[in-house]
């Protein structure tokens, strides 16, 4: 019997993540006195390196390895990398937060970068053991992470919540993909969409198509868990504000970009032809969300809740653009529409950075900047600041000229397109409603008095980059055409549109 060795070279980011990750471990452990700053710096040269063998070994191909188990294509490393610098980012903005708070510690860095190479595996996984291994290996990091502040009850609370619910949506995962193996009898991907569209060679007639429905239930229920929509949303806005805001910061943000790499593996590349079944699952979901969203999020005085009730409503819309890329025949409307989810994905990651580093600038040792009223008069204490935070409230309102506005307008477009046009109502009235309690931030900050007259305090390389950040955002509303040139690239040469 002869063996044959893997090809390790397409999964080459992910062994050198995983490798630096015990390397580092075994230096902290070693490396007592200075654990903090050591594990802090080579985590950050770890994701950096890792970006960069990503962006040099990009060429465009399809490949399979690990018995097509694994898959490296332009739309995993184009994802890739962005989880790298938005975690790379996550780092930057939280580590003073962190110090200040007694858990700048090797474990937290390194939490963050198994919770990475997490994201790395859901978002090259082929097969549904890969899927759920780098699931665990995000989720199981992020739960750790959320109760890292032994003293804070809530955090504490938070993470018992988080664990129980994120349990419950993994086991919905795994009996969904149990049901579907027992229809299909596969488990990659490649194999189950082969065994649907040949119904009558790999299904046992009626019966397994209605074991491979309900399997298909409970998997993208299991999946809307990872986003936070409705009703899968009840961890949101629980674990945002009991969570320290430097592990907020990273739940909101990396994880999506993961996430939404998961569905187009799961949905467009596994499960295309159920599409009219996870279709009108998605749009429930997402009207769901969007309403229960933008309205629960005006009654919150909270900033944490409020943006978490946001990302709600913001899920929602990228839901959207998946499910209007069901379209028969048309493969240009069907990649638009694929295209304007991962564009919003990749604007919200970019927005939801930026407000949480906009809290965690404000915040300090002993003080948490997460209340509405926290903002008032922000105008006068950094004008600056209040500038690129009105930025960021303008864009996750819709507003032109800014990166949320073309996102939600790419969306839209692709709504109409597809002859959805109630659902594009929907979400422009949802919308108008959600702008209410985004300008409100902007009239705290302008028009009434600081209650908090302490200057705002922050190492030089926070303050530049999360300028840089929310520029990002203005910048990317007025050229937005190489990101979205970017994903419909990645997209067209790595699914089977």
């Amino acid at each position: 019997m002869n063996f044959v060795v893997p090809d390790f070279a397409p999964a080459a980011t992910e062994l050198f993540v995983a490798g630096m990750s015990l390397v580092i471990l075994l230096l902290t452990v070693f490396a007592r006195q200075s654990a903090r700053n050591l594990g802090y710096m080579l985590t950050q040269l770890t994701l950096i390196v890792a970006a960069l063998i990503t962006i040099f070994t990009m060429d465009g191909e399809i490949k399979a390895t690990l018995s097509d188990m694994y898959v490296d294509d332009l739309f995993g490393d184009v994802v890739k990398v962005l989880i790298c610098f938005a975690v790379v980012t996550a780092l930057i903005y939280g580590r003073g937060y962190a110090a200040d708070r007694g858990f700048d510690k090797p474990e937290y860095h390194l939490l963050a970068l198994f919770s990475t190479l997490g994201m790395m595996v859901m978002t090259s996984a082929n097969h549904f053991l890969t899927i759920y291994i780098g699931l665990e290996m995000l989720s199981l990091s992020l739960y750790a992470m959320v109760a890292l502040d032994r003293d804070s009850a809530r955090s504490t609370e938070a993470a018992m919540k988080y664990f129980i619910l994120g349990a419950l949506a993994s086991g919905l995962l795994l009996y969904g993909m149990s049901m579907i193996y027992g229809a299909t009898n596969n488990l990659s991907l490649g194999g189950i969409s082969q065994a649907i569209y040949n119904q009558s060679a790999a299904l046992d007639g009626i019966s397994s198509m209605t074991v491979l429905t309900l399997g298909l239930v409970f998997v993208v229920a299991g999946l809307a868990f990872k986003f936070g929509v409705v009703p899968f949303h009840m961890w949101v806005p629980d674990v945002y504000h009991g969570a320290p805001t430097s592990v907020t910061l990273l739940i909101g943000s990396a994880p999506k970009l993961a996430a939404f790499a998961m569905a187009i593996r799961l949905l467009v590349g596994g499960m295309l032809d159920l599409a009219e079944h996870w279709q009108t699952m998605l749009m429930i979901m997402a009207v769901a969300s969007l309403v229960l969203g933008n309205i629960a999020a005006i009654a919150q005085s909270n900033l944490k809740r409020m943006l978490a009730y946001s990302g709600i409503s913001h899920m929602g819309f990228v839901f959207l653009g998946l499910l209007s890329g069901v379209v028969d025949g048309n493969q240009d409307l069907i990649l638009s529409a694929y295209s304007s989810a991962m564009f919003y994905a990749v604007a919200y990651v970019v927005m939801s950075l930026a407000s949480f580093g906009i809290l965690i600038l404000l915040s300090r040792s002993g003080f948490e900047a997460e209340e509405i009223v926290d903002l008032k008069g922000l105008n006068k204490r950094s004008s600056w600041f209040a500038a690129m935070m009105m930025i960021i409230m303008f864009s996750m309102a819709g507003i032109p000229f800014f990166v949320g506005f073309f996102a939600k307008m790419s969306i839209l477009q692709s709504l109409v397109a597809a002859d959805m046009v109630w659902l594009a109502v929907v979400a422009v009235v949802m919308s108008l409603i959600g702008a209410f309690y985004y300008l409100r931030v902007v009239k705290v900050m302008y028009f009434d008095d600081p209650v908090d007259t302490m200057p705002i305090h922050s190492a030089p390389d926070v303050r530049v980059l999360l300028s840089v950040n929310c520029l990002a955002i203005a910048v990317l509303g007025l050229l937005p055409q190489q990101l979205i040139a970017l994903c419909q690239q990645a997209l067209v040469l790595s699914l089977p549109l």
